[in-house]
């Protein structure tokens, strides 16, 4: 039976704003001996699957400089001090990294981001209706193209390897449970997004 380690000092090495890095040392339970750990002490994050009335799942395209290429994502982000709980922190991200907004926002599910290293968590929220209501209000560190793309083409865009994004992917998973556990309402959603796209043409 694999026991928990009863941790016997914690040190501060530096604080880069959006996490902060500390020295844990454990004692294994197994052997008795004492081992160091580097932890990535930060906040909560949020992730948003926006879907329109016409059935469109609302992504982002961004430069991401750990893989230094521009990847293909929902919009997401950190849990504020000030936005109070993650579906806000949803609301307030959607909002500033796509200008759209939402009638309903439900929650989907949660995992940890990497818990080798990381100790926090990333919330899930399905966005329903969403409309753009206003210019997205990028940061300075954010260069960011909107689009729209076709619910049903998702796990192809995974599979395919154009979304590589790991908590996108997780993100998608619990949609797709939700779609399970809901299966009427995500015809409905296909089949009112084929009747939109057959008028346009």
């Amino acid at each position: 039976m694999v026991e928990k380690w009863q941790k016997q000092s914690s040190v501060e090495i530096a604080d880069h704003k959006i996490f902060k890095i500390r020295q844990d040392t454990s004692l294994s339970p197994r052997t008795g001996r004492l081992h160091p750990f580097v932890i990535l002490d930060a906040g909560d994050w949020i992730n948003v699957l926006p879907v329109t009335p016409a059935g469109k799942a609302v992504m982002i395209r961004q430069y991401r400089h750990g893989v230094e290429a521009v990847t293909l994502e929902i919009p997401g982000g950190m849990v504020d001090a000030e936005d109070g709980d993650p579906a806000a922190a949803a609301r307030r991200e959607l909002l500033e990294e796509t200008g759209y907004a939402a009638d309903e926002l439900i929650y989907l599910g949660s995992c940890t981001a990497n818990p080798a290293f990381l100790n926090n968590r990333v919330y899930t929220y399905l966005a329903l209706n969403a409309r753009l209501v206003a210019r997205p209000t990028f940061d300075s560190a954010e260069d960011i193209q909107v689009e729209e793309v076709d619910l049903a083409r998702l796990p192809d865009l995974v599979t395919s390897g154009q979304i590589t994004h790991a908590l996108v992917v997780a993100a998608f998973y619990h949609f797709n449970r939700y779609c399970e556990k809901y299966p009427d309402w995500f015809a409905a959603m296909l089949l009112n997004a084929n009747k939109k796209a057959a008028l346009s043409k």
